[in-house]
């Protein structure tokens, strides 16, 4: 009896472990970010303030809530909103409170107002954020730390957030991303004479592993296949270029803004286009 105790309770262990890290738990990827939050803040102190922050979060998770009971008939699993509020709390720079809690109700409000075919386009955090740097650009600033000369935090984000998006069989979409940003920055540098070190720098930012692990990589507004992920988050980067060379300080998120959105309107127009096909052939 001991016997079989003693072999099945690895068994039992190792079971449980895939189980968390399997595609299917939703609660990865909060799991990712609040690593981001606390290795951050530990280290920089990243946050505008705690207050703010919590502003964010619950302004999320109320208006998640009461906009899926409305639109949707239930009650929604929030792990979704918790991700957009905390992303608001870290991204968005400003010695008011309202910022927090508009940015946050402007990006939950986007998944059930702004929908195409039953599909909400835009990232929520991304609109949210993009939305407030255009109405309030006077109030609200984007965050732009880096990690400074400590390597240690962005190899525990780089490390956990790896393996989380490659459990969560997203990791070819923020490798491109990665690979595409690094050699559009040696462009950049030989287009302006800049050192290389200074365009690449801005990936190592607490900013960045945001971008990176969750706002491209968002399952609800993503193009379905592989090739498409990968030739979208590759135009992202590439408008991105262009944007920083025109001075765009908060470049990834415009890019993202207006690549994302035209990259699902395109796979649904192409989706229509071979439905018709389909019908006309049969």
């Amino acid at each position: 009896m001991s016997h079989g105790v003693s072999i099945g309770q690895p068994v039992k262990l190792e079971a449980a472990w895939k189980r968390f890290f399997s595609p299917s738990n939703r609660y990865l990827s909060p799991l990712l970010i609040s690593c981001v939050l606390l290795v951050g803040q530990l280290s920089y102190g990243i946050l505008e303030s705690y207050t703010r922050t919590l502003l964010a979060i619950a302004t999320s998770l109320v208006a998640e809530l009461i906009l899926s009971r409305i639109y949707m008939g239930k009650w929604p699993n929030v792990a979704s909103a918790y991700i957009t509020g905390i992303s608001v709390g870290i991204l968005v720079r400003s010695p008011a409170f309202w910022p927090y809690a508009l940015c946050a109700l402007i990006s939950i409000t986007s998944k059930y107002v702004l929908r195409v075919h039953d599909r909400h386009i835009w990232n929520p955090s991304n609109f949210g954020i993009v939305a407030m740097f255009v109405l309030a650009s006077g109030t609200v600033a984007g965050l732009s730390i880096q990690w400074g000369n400590f390597v240690w935090p962005m190899i525990v984000i780089w490390t956990l957030g790896s393996a989380i998006i490659w459990r969560l069989r997203r990791f070819h979409i923020s490798a491109t991303y990665v690979v595409s940003f690094l050699a559009f920055a040696l462009l950049r540098s030989w287009i302006t004479g800049d050192p290389w070190w200074s365009e690449i720098s801005p990936i190592t930012g607490p900013m960045y592993q945001l971008f990176i692990f969750f706002m491209i990589t968002d399952p609800k507004t993503t193009v379905r296949s592989k090739t498409g992920q990968c030739v979208t988050v590759f135009v992202v980067a590439a408008v991105e270029m262009v944007l920083r060379l025109h001075q765009a300080v908060y470049a990834p998120f415009y890019a993202l803004f207006l690549v994302g959105p035209a990259a699902m309107l395109l796979e649904m127009w192409m989706d229509a286009r071979r439905a018709r096909l389909l019908v006309a052939h049969a």
